[in-house]
């Protein structure tokens, strides 16, 4: 027998259980409040069966108490009768709690006469009185279940109602994520990663960030020592391919496939030249930086006087507020406007931080910078993996321009992380510490059936420092085109602040066309006898009223 409460508490398939027992059809297509109402309803209805066939008690067995011998005198050959072992009897009803009933085991005898009428007449008085005490605690418990079902029920409902309530809201509430398939990111998803690689000691590297400034970060892709050897990959190469998540111990994404190697696929790259076996030869190709409709004088002079080529190591010597940075910006957008071929990276070392997110707003090319407040080897690890990217990039073919601000703050970092060697110069550089710079500016060339490398950088002189002109003396015949400011000018408020007296292109001539050199040649005649001041002032009338240097140069005569 179950009550409400019990049937309640019940989840979906123990009332199947349950309505099965008592036969209930069609169980399985009804809901949990009609099964149970169903099986009350089957339990009301069959309960005086059950309780005429449970409550039927057991003919009990009574023991007597005295001993007697039933065999008569005349019967000699009768068998005593073994006394018998009493037998402890439990009756067992199920609705009726009724205490053990311990009866005792008659006697019997194989050859014995007929018991006598007492005895029976004991027996059945027991008897009767056992059924009548067992009808009467029956009674009295079901009279007691009755009542108590009655008062329990309104509470029992509403605790019913709550309940269900309570249970409609919590899955109305529950997401519903046991409909949505099983998303899988092994199998399902196709990440795409790109990055820097960077070598570590022990064969293994990471592909850096250009998000961090190449430097270690959590978005940092693990790349194996076999797939480091099967592709001959180094630093500074540029690896695009298929990335998966880490798993359960790791910290990193791991590298799964490479797709692209510097632009290129990685069969093409395998066999490639390492970048200091390449043959360097004089920039051929010129970066034209001006357009034939455009107004910009400073890029219009430094195509007449120092124009740049692909693969040139050009200098801009500068004294402080004369404009450097004016001009570097605009040397970029002209190349990034007129060569969209060439990948430009502009390299902010020691510079200020509002310059920086100015060059990242104004200059559409890749701005890799370390702020002055920043330690001295960030500085040179920063730009170190921009030229070693750089090479990576060549050696693939590829036309590579490197914006440096300034070389001289880079020497500086540079001499700070140098080991000290016990030989200081003039200034207090190491004597070592110059040939790190000198590698990072000797590295511009133009490779011959290949690509090319140009760095532009600025040099500052005329700082107060010592060591800055040291570092300039050092790197003063190192480039191939230089392009001198003139403090002056920039006090007069006269920009482009450009001494083109003092400005040239070493091997011009191969970057021009013969009438244009001839025609520059006999302009440099005539502004050779004029200072920085006059010249500029005379080449801003001049070039006012034209729309290009080749209707500058086509009026000169006229």
């Amino acid at each position: 027998m179950h009550n409400l409460q019990q049937l309640n508490e019940m989840i979906l398939p123990e009332l199947h259980e349950v309505a099965e027992k008592l036969n209930i059809s069609n169980f399985s297509s009804l809901g949990k409040e009609e099964l149970i109402q169903k099986i009350i309803t089957s339990q009301e209805s069959a309960k005086p069966e059950d309780a005429s066939v449970q409550e039927k008690p057991k003919r009990p067995r009574v023991r007597k108490v005295t001993k007697k011998e039933v065999v008569e005198e005349g019967e000699a050959d009768a068998t005593e009768t073994p006394e018998a072992e009493p037998v402890q009897q439990t009756l067992n009803l199920d609705a009726p709690q009724v205490e053990e009933i311990k009866e005792p085991k008659p006697e019997r005898t194989e050859a014995a006469p007929s018991r006598r009428r007492e005895d029976r007449r004991e027996v059945k008085h027991t008897v009767s009185e056992v059924k009548r005490n067992e009808e009467a605690g029956a009674e009295k418990q079901e009279e007691k279940a009755v009542e108590n079902t009655a008062e329990n029920a309104p509470e029992q409902q509403q605790g019913e109602n709550e309940q269900r309530q309570h249970k409609h809201e919590k899955f109305q509430q529950r997401p519903k994520q046991e409909f949505r398939p099983i998303f899988s990111v092994e199998a399902d998803a196709v990440i795409e990663g790109e990055g820097v690689l960077e070598m570590m000691p022990d064969g293994y590297g990471f592909l850096r960030s250009s998000d961090y400034q190449y430097l270690s970060s959590p978005d940092d892709i693990y790349v194996s020592p076999s797939q480091v050897k099967l592709f001959g990959l180094r630093t500074g190469d540029t690896v695009h391919g298929t990335v998966r998540p880490p798993k359960e111990g790791e910290k990193y994404f791991a590298l799964l496939k490479v797709d692209l190697l510097n632009g290129k696929s990685p069969g093409e790259v395998r066999d490639r030249v390492q970048f200091d076996f390449l043959t360097p030869l004089f920039p051929q190709e010129r970066f034209r930086l001006s357009d034939r409709n455009s107004n910009n004088m400073t890029l219009r002079m430094i195509d007449l006087f120092s124009p740049i080529g692909k693969g040139q190591r050009g200098m801009i010597v500068a004294q402080p507020k004369t404009g450097k940075t004016t001009i570097l910006k605009e040397i970029a957008n002209g190349i990034a406007a007129n060569h969209p071929e060439a990948y430009l990276i502009v390299l902010l070392i020691d510079e200020r931080p509002e310059e920086v997110t100015d060059m990242e707003r104004s200059v559409r090319a890749e701005v890799v910078a370390s702020t002055f407040d920043e330690p001295a080897d960030k500085h040179v690890k920063i730009a170190n993996m921009v030229l070693q990217k750089s090479k990576r990039l060549v050696e693939c073919g590829h036309d590579v321009v490197i914006v440096l601000d300034s070389i001289t703050r880079l020497a500086r970092a540079y001499n700070t992380v140098a080991p000290a060697s016990g030989k200081v110069l003039s200034g207090g550089v190491e004597a070592n510490a110059l040939q790190k710079p000198k590698q990072f500016f000797g590295a511009a060339r133009k490779i011959e059936n290949g690509g090319s490398l140009t760095i532009i950088a600025t040099a500052l002189i005329d700082t107060g420092s010592r060591m800055d002109e040291v570092i300039f003396e050092e790197f003063k015949g190192t480039g191939n085109m230089e392009l001198q400011l003139d403090r002056r000018l920039a006090n007069k408020r006269i920009y482009p602040a450009i001494d083109v007296v003092s400005s040239s292109t070493r091997r011009d001539d191969l970057l021009l066309d013969r009438d244009v050199m001839q025609r520059m040649w006999v302009l440099r005649k005539h502004l050779g006898d004029m200072n920085a001041e006059e010249s500029m002032t005379f080449l801003l009338q001049q070039m006012k009223g034209t729309k290009s240097n080749e209707e500058f140069l086509i009026g000169m005569n006229g």
